[in-house]
């Protein structure tokens, strides 16, 4: 296949002098997303891009093929509230989810919120709701072509009529109603304008909102001169007694806070729960005047506190002051606690593999909730007194679904099932987990996927990704994508790396800040392993993340380029000297930290990718991607990146640096059928091309 010449980028003799390091940046001018040259140029980018991967050979048959993948629906996000269960759906060629809502298990499905709706092109996203308590009303939020700057409405649902209310500047909102539904806490963003230029990212704070008001009027009652940086999130107690807020402070640490409510929403004052701990302290939830918490202070792995909020002293008393309900246990980790039925549903991991086990409100053990597989929980909810408890589940090779438990019976339910992707049969695929040891002799698991006629002579196309990052656990998932691999003979292998949350608190910390060289160490002797092991060989071995995974795909092949042949690197940190300086990233210091500290300039300048780019080296293969209404990311980092890979590859033209820059799209949340089908044809193309895999 002819690919047309790499493009030159204009550079410029940039020098920053920082704690007497020299670090120069020749395509600082490639930041202004806003610049008449940079859109030029992104443009140019694209359309050459644009002209390599159409012509990838079996492109169209990719595209058909993805397609039919692609209308596979998904069903998730399951919510309970009296008989009525809540949950998005995606059937056939819908762009977006859209929510629905069932009465009964075997009462009829009906639309409530279809984003698809309101915009055709797919480009408004349903970014959360929460049901009132009586689920009569849900709060929701939409926003558009995936900024995820959500506008809150309210929607009865018996009619599907809106109430008047609009609230502007909900992203990533939480939301707690009171026990009526006429009223709510929540937060939200300020308005630009009202906080220094570029600071509008931050200060998120609490609000009551009583149905029917003047948003501009709710008073805020949590927030005022706290760190900008705090991300809230709110629980109300059934009664409504009891208000908490959650400080989150980046992914390691949190501060707890509870007030009593009195009749009418008066409110007594904010008393620290614990405020000041290295530590993280989630998932609050009010039950007879005790604030359940999950914690892993003195517990890497996690475990469950009480404290008693009828002594107001006892609240502010400290940990000495708690009692430990379930306890850390050393082969699992306690990821999430749901209050369902007569007690406490827990979401444990063992091995990356989900588990849900039951306990009374007094800690006692009370069996299992039999699962259909060896895969994910992707999120479970439940009420206390109510038996129903809904649970999202996938695994590698079945798609997204929910399931209803009766935890009186222990019965299980399929709720809105979903057909298999046509033409996969799954019981051709080999699913298993092995385990290699790292740089430091660390052992790492690793998930396998690939045909079980395979052979182990080198042979096979393997694609490697991982995330390792913010104490995010990644265990079996479904792709929609992944059978198009799998049935050209393809390998899948996606090893849990440190600075994930797979095994706790300690996992985490081993990958972060100062070591996430650890995570990096760990990528590479994956691939590694895959090589010595007869899988593939360095010819045929791709690597693909994004995110926090394009931050790891950036350092491997900057790191090692002569252990891979293609690299996907998606809407990616990549120049880590300066990334704390745009869109929300002042949010990810505690996780990576800053340059402007001395002693962290040298962890981060020792890996950052744009910075260990050497002129003359022969690069693998790399497609980057962004988009342009990135509000995580921004898309400077793939724009300087890509230049400058185009600049000092010496891997030729076989071996091309392209850059996809998406418009209308975000970080990849709310983004449309459309959208995804041709950046999956993109990426999977480019991917086949390189490591040999015919599409035709």
């Amino acid at each position: 296949m002819v690919v047309s010449p790499s493009l030159t980028t204009r550079r410029e003799d940039v020098v920053d002098t920082l704690h007497g390091v020299a670090v120069p940046d020749p395509y600082r001018w490639l930041e202004d997303g806003e610049s008449d040259e940079v859109r030029a140029w992104t443009e140019t980018q694209n359309a050459r891009t644009e002209e390599v991967l159409g012509a990838v050979p079996g492109r169209a048959a990719l595209e058909a093929r993805l397609r039919e993948l692609f209308l596979v629906g998904t069903v998730s996000s399951p919510s309970v509230r009296g008989t009525r269960c809540f949950y998005l759906k995606r059937t056939g060629a819908q762009n977006q989810p859209v929510l629905h809502v069932r009465d009964g298990l075997e009462g009829e499905e009906r639309t409530l919120v279809d984003p698809n709706a309101i915009s055709a092109e797919g480009l408004t996203a349903l970014d959360w709701w929460y049901p009132s308590p009586d689920g009569g009303l849900v709060a929701y939020g939409t926003s558009q072509n995936g900024d995820e700057w959500s506008t809150l409405r309210v929607v009865e649902v018996e009619t599907g009529r809106h109430r008047a209310d609009v609230i502007e500047r909900t992203r990533y909102c939480s939301l707690a109603w009171l026990p009526d539904g006429d009223a709510f806490f929540y937060t939200r963003y300020p308005e630009p304008g009202s906080v220094p230029a570029g600071e509008e990212h931050y200060h998120s704070h609490a609000f009551f909102h009583r149905l029917g008001d003047d948003p501009a009027s709710d008073p805020k009652v949590f927030g005022e001169g706290r760190s900008p940086q705090d991300v809230i999130s709110l629980t109300l107690s059934d009664d409504g007694r009891w208000l908490v807020a959650t400080a989150m402070q980046g992914w390691s640490r949190s501060e707890v806070y509870v007030r009593a409510l009195g009749d009418g929403g008066d409110q007594g004052p904010w008393i620290p729960v614990v405020e000041g701990v290295e530590a993280l302290f989630t998932d609050a939830h009010v039950v007879d005047d005790r604030l359940l918490l999950r914690t892993n202070l003195d517990a890497p792995n996690y475990r469950i506190v009480t404290v008693e909020l009828g002594d107001r002293d006892a609240i502010g008393g400290g940990p000495g002051t708690w009692t430990t309900l379930v306890p850390e246990r050393p082969e699992r980790v306690i990821e999430d606690v749901i209050v369902a039925g007569a007690g406490l549903v827990v979401h444990e991991r063992e091995s990356v593999v989900s588990r849900l086990r039951r306990y009374g409100l007094d800690g006692s053990a009370a069996g299992d909730l039999d699962l259909p597989g060896l895969g994910s929980v992707q999120g479970a909810e439940g009420e206390r007194g109510n038996p129903l408890l809904a649970v999202g589940y996938t695994d590698f090779v079945i798609p997204a679904s929910v399931f209803l438990f009766d935890l009186d019976s222990g019965a299980r339910q399929g709720l809105a099932p979903q057909p298999p992707a046509p033409g996969f049969d799954p019981a051709q695929i080999e699913v298993r987990q092995v385990h290699y040891p790292s740089k430091d002799g660390t052992r790492i698991p690793m998930f396998l996927l690939h045909r079980r006629d395979i052979a182990r002579d080198g042979s096979n196309p393997v694609l490697l990704t991982a995330y390792g990052g913010f104490n995010i656990s990644l265990g079996s998932g479904y792709r929609a994508a992944l059978p198009a691999w799998l049935e050209r003979g393809g390998v899948f292998a996606l090893p849990n790396l440190r600075g994930g949350g797979e095994f706790g608190e300690a996992w985490h910390r081993a990958g972060m800040r100062g070591n996430k060289q650890n995570v990096f160490d760990d990528f590479i002797a994956a691939a590694e392993w895959l090589v010595a092991e007869g899988y593939t060989v360095p010819e045929r071995l791709g690597i693909s993340g994004g995110s926090n995974g394009g931050l790891l795909v950036g350092a491997a092949l900057t790191q090692r380029p002569d252990l891979f042949r293609a690299v996907v690197c998606q809407v990616p940190l990549l120049d880590m000297v300066r990334y704390h300086h745009f869109s929300i990233a002042k949010l990810w210091i505690p996780e990576y930290g800053s340059a402007d500290d001395p002693e962290e300039f040298a962890w981060l300048m020792a890996y950052s990718p744009y910075h260990r780019v050497v002129d003359g080296t022969a690069y693998p293969a790399t497609l980057i991607t962004t988009a342009e209404q990135d509000s995580r990311v921004d898309p400077l980092h793939a724009r300087k990146m890509a230049a400058l890979l185009q600049h000092a590859t010496s891997g030729g033209e076989d071996r091309p640096v392209l850059l996809r820059a998406e418009s209308q799209a975000g970080h990849g949340i709310g983004k449309p059928l459309g959208k995804r089908v041709a950046e999956a044809a993109d990426e999977w193309g480019f991917l086949g091309w390189q490591l040999g895999v015919n599409w035709g």
